[in-house]
């Protein structure tokens, strides 16, 4: 079973940004999706930002809509989220999924994700 591994989490000041990366642990690996999805303390996981693998067309969450970036890098078969202006909203554990079978209606529905990184944890304080 292929693994997704995120880096990239740490603390920052309101208005900091971070970048988090996700992996396969098989190169070979292929999706037509992969998202991020975040979780703060006592709140369900939701969905945050999404792209399509082949196209590039990128999904996100209103609210980091503006703030966020999604990107991939097709030769490392790694995906990016660009993290700017972040708030103290934002602290939350950030996994990475990947979609093989979502189509676009799904592509922000965590149900449809079939595999998971562990998650990164990113905190946003003064």
């Amino acid at each position: 079973q292929v693994q997704l591994g995120e880096s990239g989490g740490g603390s920052v000041q309101p208005g900091g940004s971070l970048r988090l990366s996700c992996a396969p642990s098989d190169t070979s690996f292929s999706t037509r999706f992969m998202g991020w999805f975040r979780q703060a303390p006592g709140k369900e996981r939701e969905f945050v930002a999404a792209i399509n693998w082949s196209s590039g067309h990128t999904y996100y969450l209103d609210s980091v809509k503006g703030r966020f970036t999604v990107s991939k890098d097709g030769a490392k078969k790694t995906m990016y989220l660009q993290m700017n202006s972040l708030n103290i909203e934002d602290t939350a554990v950030y996994y990475c999924a990947a979609c093989p079978r979502c189509i676009l209606s799904s592509v922000r529905q965590r149900a449809q994700y079939s595999y998971w990184g562990q998650g990164t944890q990113v905190t946003v304080s003064s």
